[in-house]
């Protein structure tokens, strides 16, 4: 099984550094291994992802050595299993409010004795059984990562719990969703998100987990690293395409005299 970098970086004690993907982009994952990211996450929540897609990309991310996480509404046992059978490293699985919600979910991806995913072994998380099977569980166990949004007042004052579910791997703030419920602005100086934050922070050093969430500036980066976070998302196609088109118009407008 490919050995996960966003797993060796947490092991060492270092932040991973992942990058978000709304939409299939075949260069993508061998730029951002290239420029140095350890992960992408596939936003196939809030995006549409042909299941062949899925597939494609995530073979991508093994060619160009960098971890796939696929972010997925699906609560279905199989349809979870399956995207680690595709060679997924992990799974971001968003609006988990209670331990049943976060048990539930790590009893599908993980397999006995800490879950009840089912073993099939010929997948290309597995090479395709040209290695048999023997290894294979423990080491999915060791290499593969759940990780569960925390988005709703419900999830954070539940976190502890959640935390301490064997088999969830990580916990990622949804910064939207929760200023939203928060009825606040999504502003990481805005008191309510300050104490949320911090009451994911100390849940996951309690119970040995790692946490995270976006940033947007290396300044905020800095603060999370500080903070504990292993998690940091920042930068994707959408947010490159939102910067860069500006910036290439006024290229163009410079250069013809318009600006």
């Amino acid at each position: 099984m490919r050995p996960s970098l966003l797993r060796s970086r947490i092991r060492q004690g270092k932040a991973a550094r992942i990058a978000c993907l709304y939409y299939p982009t075949a260069m993508l994952p061998a730029h951002a291994a290239k420029a140095g990211f350890d992960a992408i996450w596939l936003d196939a929540e809030h995006s549409t992802w042909d299941r062949r897609e899925l597939q494609r990309m995530i073979a991508l991310h093994h060619l160009a050595n960098i971890d796939c996480i696929v972010r997925t509404g699906s609560r279905n046992p199989t349809d979870l299993y399956h995207l680690l059978e595709d060679g997924a490293t992990g799974l971001m699985c968003p609006l988990v409010n209670t331990a049943a919600d976060a048990t539930a979910l790590a009893q599908a991806v993980k397999f006995f004795p800490v879950g009840q995913r089912g073993l099939d072994g010929a997948g290309i998380d597995n090479n395709y059984y040209l290695d048999g099977t023997l290894t294979y569980p423990a080491t999915a166990n060791a290499e593969t990562f759940l990780m569960v949004q925390i988005e709703t007042p419900e999830a954070l004052a539940n976190i502890d719990a959640i935390a301490a579910v064997p088999g969830v791997d990580g916990l990622f703030i949804g910064p939207g969703d929760l200023s939203q419920r928060f009825g606040c602005p999504l502003d990481w100086t805005n008191p309510k998100m300050i104490e949320a934050q911090a009451k994911v922070a100390a849940a996951a050093a309690r119970h040995g987990k790692a946490w995270g969430r976006p940033s947007g500036t290396a300044e905020d980066i800095a603060l999370l690293a500080k903070q504990g976070a292993q998690l940091i998302a920042h930068g994707s196609d959408f947010g490159a395409v939102m910067k860069m088109l500006p910036a290439f118009a006024q290229t163009l407008k410079t250069g013809l005299g318009e600006a």
